[in-house]
């Protein structure tokens, strides 16, 4: 179903193309203001939106596309790589691969999202030679963040920033 309505939108729009050259473009003027009327009245979407996955975000070691380093195993508990202190807010099963595929940071804690990007980070920092921090840097940055939800929030925010402007060897 899908397939046969985006192949009709597309001849429609090849249409409205080999109309507006033949004419002046009037034509085509007038087909694309009822195409976005139609579809504003509709409620479809303006616009097709790809989010597009970089090599250091959370999503994409979770994605599995990239092996883990030895040194921080996939199925190894955040509190065996972070310290016996993050048990103050995280449960004892808590996997590293688990951290990355979170998807309660968005409207959850901001615990959450620490952990997310804290992870996402230390990944990159064994991984990435370009990324900014080391490895001690994050694992200490991330215990220094749990004394309270403002530090939590704020070096979420960093590591997220670190993850997503860093690219890859």
């Amino acid at each position: 179903m899908r397939g046969s309505v985006l192949c009709l939108l597309c001849i429609c729009l090849c249409m409205a193309m080999l109309i507006g050259a033949t004419n002046g473009g009037e034509e085509r003027e007038k087909i694309s203001g009822e195409i976005h009327s139609r579809s504003t009245e509709k409620g479809w979407p303006g616009y097709l939106y790809i989010r597009t996955i970089g090599k250091c975000t959370p999503q994409y070691w979770s994605s599995g596309r990239e092996a883990w380093p030895n040194i921080a195993p996939k199925h190894a508990a955040v509190s065996k790589v972070f310290g016996s202190r993050v048990l103050e807010r995280y449960e004892p099963s808590l996997t590293l691969l688990d951290a990355t595929q979170r998807n309660d940071d968005i409207g959850g804690t901001v615990f959450a999202k620490l952990v997310k990007h804290a992870t996402a980070a230390l990944l990159n920092s064994y991984t990435r030679d370009n990324f900014p921090l080391d490895s001690w840097e994050v694992k200490s940055l991330m215990l220094e963040a749990l004394v309270s939800e403002e530090s939590a929030e704020a070096q979420a925010e960093h590591f997220e920033q670190a993850n997503e402007s860093c690219t890859s060897n």
